[in-house]
C-alpha cells in the first residue's frame, strides 16, 4: 500500500531505502516493532514492497511504499517532494530517521571490473547517499538520526569486491564528516557494516552456496553465516534512546568474521 495517509503523526518516523527486501525489509519491521511508522523504498518490486508494508501493519504500525532509484541522483527531488507530501498527509512536518540501505552488487576482480560496473556501484552508494542525505536534510527533525549501511568488505578482503568495498570504505569516510557537520542540529551519523549475511543480495551468492558459508563460517568467531534478523534488530536498536550517545562511530555486526 501507499496511502499517504498511513503515518501517525504521534510517532517516529523513519525511511529506511531498500527496505522491500533483505536488510532493509528486516531493518524496517524492526523498527516497526519498536514502535516507528517507516516509509520504505523500492526500486523495481512493487509487490515485495506492499508485502512488506502489509507486514509492518500487522504489527500495528503505519507504513507506506515509494519508489526510489538510489542511482538516480537527479530524481531525488521528485522522491524528497513524494516525503513532503507523504509526512503532510499525515500532520507530520519532518521525519526522524534516515537508514541509508539500498545497494546492489557488481562483481569483478582487477583488472576486470567495467567502468559502467563500477560507475553504477559510486552512483548508487556513494553519491546516491550523498545527495540522498542531502535532499532530505530539510525534512529530518533536529536530533534526528542517520544511519548507513556500509559492508565488513571495507576492512577485510575478498577477490572480487573490491569495488563495492571501496565504495563502502568512502561512506565510511563521508559519514564521520556528516557526523561533524550535522551535530550542531544534534543528527547522530553512524555506520553498520554487516558481515556475510545470507539474503538475495548479489543474486543470493552467499544463501546459495553451501561452500562459501562453510569457507566464511570457519573464518568467523561464532562458527557461522549471519541472517537478516542479526542485522535489522540492531540497526532498530541503535535509533532508539538508549544509544543517543553514539555517533560517529563505525560498528561492524558481522559475528566476530576474520579477527
Amino acid at each position: 500500500m501507499s496511502d499517504n495517509s498511513l503515518l501517525a503523526p504521534t510517532a517516529k518516523i523513519a525511511i529506511v531505502t531498500g527496505g522491500s527486501r533483505g536488510l532493509g525489509r528486516n531493518t524496517a519491521i524492526s523498527l516497526a516493532k519498536t514502535g516507528v511508522d517507516v516509509i520504505l523504498t523500492f526500486h523495481s518490486n512493487r509487490a515485495e514492497a506492499d508485502s512488506a508494508v502489509g507486514e509492518i501493519e500487522g504489527l500495528g504500525r503505519k507504513a507506506v511504499a515509494l519508489h526510489l532509484d538510489a542511482g538516480d541522483i537527479a530524481s531525488f527531488g521528485v522522491f524528497a517532494a513524494a516525503v513532503e507530501a507523504t509526512l503532510a498527509a499525515s500532520g507530520a512536518a519532518r521525519f526522524d530517521y534516515l537508514v541509508n540501505n539500498a545497494g546492489h552488487q557488481a562483481r569483478g576482480v582487477f583488472g576486470q571490473i567495467t567502468e559502467a560496473d563500477f560507475d553504477g556501484l559510486v552512483n548508487v552508494h556513494f553519491k546516491g547517499v550523498l545527495f540522498l542525505t542531502q535532499t532530505l536534510l530539510p525534512l529530518i527533525a533536529d536530533g534526528g538520526r542517520i544511519v548507513n549501511v556500509s559492508s565488513g568488505l571495507a576492512r577485510f578482503s575478498h577477490p572480487g569486491s573490491m569495488a563495492y568495498g571501496a565504495m563502502k570504505g568512502a561512506v565510511e569516510v563521508m559519514s564521520r564528516y556528516m557526523a561533524v557537520e550535522l551535530g550542531t542540529r544534534r543528527i547522530t551519523v553512524n555506520v553498520v557494516a554487516p558481515g556475510a549475511i545470507e539474503t538475495d543480495f548479489g543474486g543470493a551468492m552467499l544463501r546459495n552456496s553451501p561452500q562459501m558459508q562453510a569457507m566464511l563460517s570457519a573464518n568467523t568467531a561464532l562458527g557461522r553465516t549471519g541472517v537478516a534478523d542479526d542485522i535489522g534488530p540492531m540497526i532498530a536498536s541503535l535509533l532508539t534512546d538508549a544509544n543517543r550517545w553514539v555517533n560517529g562511530q563505525r560498528i561492524e555486526v558481522s559475528g566476530g568474521i576474520g579477527l
